[in-house]
């Protein structure tokens, strides 16, 4: 089904552990509007798409958030790879390590869980295609956020990816907006 090529979409790299970075990068493993939240939106949505190209971009975008998972998660495990226990309770993640250890858990950056109120689906193509704008939007936001949280140059370089890459599903969604809306308006002859 799918070619798996065992390389990040972009090299991870950090300067030097930095848990309290971790801690604000993990919203966008699991947080409202973090890439799991994405990618299940995306790919529970394609189902009631009415073109075959809108299904596709859903689709594609579905699953290339889910690489974008894999990149933060990497992300996170390198700032807390070789963090001392003193630097982990100094950045407050404490309760974090006594559940999880270094493990990676869909949370936000105050550490509440994942949960699927964060997706939504109305089963109206152009609803919820504007909902996927206004996603893609709010992780492009909080991806900037996080660029002004650090002062890691590679750091940066992996969020800065990230956030160009909302900025090309913004543009995919819009094109698959209109595309959607004249297949919608276009009279029906059978």
């Amino acid at each position: 089904m799918w070619l798996y090529e065992k390389k990040l979409q972009v090299p991870v790299r950090v300067t030097a552990p930095d848990p309290r970075m971790a801690k604000y990068v993990i919203t966008q493993y699991g947080g409202p509007e973090g890439e799991l939240s994405a990618s299940l939106r995306y790919l529970n949505m394609r189902y009631t798409m009415p073109t075959g190209k809108a299904k596709g971009v859903l689709t594609d975008i579905g699953t290339e958030e889910l690489a974008h998972m894999e990149v933060v998660a990497t992300l996170v495990y390198k700032l807390l790879e070789g963090a001392s226990i003193e630097a982990i309770k100094a950045a407050d993640l404490g309760a974090h390590y006594a559940d999880h250890d270094r493990a990676l858990y869909w949370e936000n950056a105050a550490g509440n869980p994942w949960v699927a109120a964060y997706v939504s689906a109305t089963g109206d193509p152009v609803a919820d295609l504007h909902e996927n704008l206004a996603a893609e939007q709010k992780a492009r936001a909080v991806y900037e956020n996080l660029l002004h949280l650090t002062d890691d140059p590679q750091v940066k370089d992996v969020l800065l990816f990230l956030r160009e890459r909302e900025v090309v599903h913004f543009q995919r969604f819009g094109e698959t907006l209109m595309d959607v809306q004249d297949h919608m308006q276009r009279r029906k002859f059978y």
